[in-house]
């Protein structure tokens, strides 16, 4: 992929410091940050905008994160884009429902390092370093 191309990211989070946070981390790259803080809200920017990515949080107070991701994969124009779990839900169960049976890219728990997302994030996208 080129260095140039700027990749779009949706992130859904209700914590607008988290938000801002990533922002930062992502500033590092050709990235884009939408940052979104509800879940109805977060899915209508989804469709609307056709990110490259989606950041999602899990606990959301109008819809949870689990809801946004079985919608997006049961539109056929949202099913294909990538999503990195971001969410403070750590207990062994959590992530076995999302990596193994909801088979989402990454799982990421609060706190995490900044590198970390970075990383995450670029080995989604296909980013060579």
């Amino acid at each position: 992929m080129s260095e140039t191309k700027t990749y779009k990211v949706v992130y859904i989070e209700d914590d607008q410091d988290m938000i801002d946070l990533v922002r930062v981390v992502l500033t590092r790259g050709n990235f884009v940050l939408l940052g979104v803080t509800e879940g109805r809200e977060g899915l209508k920017v989804i469709r609307e905008q056709k990110p490259d990515l989606v950041l999602l949080d899990l606990m959301l107070p109008d819809m949870g994160g689990w809801a946004i991701y079985q919608q997006m994969k049961h539109d056929a124009d949202l099913k294909d884009i990538p999503v990195i779990v971001v969410t403070a839900q750590d207990a062994p169960i959590d992530r076995l429902l999302g990596e193994h049976i909801a088979m989402v890219q990454v799982y990421i728990t609060k706190p995490f390092s900044p590198m970390q997302l970075f990383a995450s994030v670029k080995e989604v996208l296909g980013i060579q370093a």
